[in-house]
């Protein structure tokens, strides 16, 4: 597939491009092209784009970069939306968020969330109720007397 893409040709800290038409499967530092069809000095702001040649080619069926795609589009050689270039950021996980997707997935730890909350409705309901009949049950054998006085530790 044919690929028109920028390929720097400038000394060290003075970046300067061609806009070549290539094959896609040579490397950016190859050299090799078929067709130089403009230049680029980001540095000095100086363009020179055969922009009768590149539709051209984009007709035939040639692919643009990325790069070269919204720079063409920044000096409206082409009509269209800019193209996003930049990484995507990952968002940052929690220890605890890679546990579970390291175990096998959402079908697997679904189903696990789900019976914990349930064994624990089990247990703490047998020990809220125990402490409230034991509750009721001390309750009349201690006096009010008892309980006015208060306790003092012996020295």
């Amino acid at each position: 597939m044919l690929k028109i893409r920028l390929q720097r040709v400038g000394r060290k800290h003075e970046p300067t491009f061609r806009v070549v038409l290539t094959d896609s499967k040579n490397s950016t530092k190859s050299g090799k092209y078929l067709e130089v069809l403009g230049s680029f000095d980001p540095r000095k702001t100086t363009e020179v784009f055969q922009g009768e040649r590149i539709k051209e080619w984009m007709g035939k069926g040639a692919k643009l970069s990325d790069t070269l795609h919204n720079l063409l589009v920044t000096h409206k050689i082409i009509e269209g939306k800019k193209v996003n270039v930049l990484p995507k950021k990952s968002p940052i996980k929690k220890p605890a968020e890679n546990s579970q997707e390291n175990s096998g997935g959402q079908e697997t730890s679904a189903p696990a969330v789900e019976a914990v909350p349930q064994v624990k409705a089990e247990t703490t309901a047998p020990e809220a109720e125990a402490p409230k009949e034991e509750a009721v049950a001390e309750a009349p054998s201690e006096t009010p007397a008892e309980e006015a006085k208060p306790e003092v530790p012996a020295a």
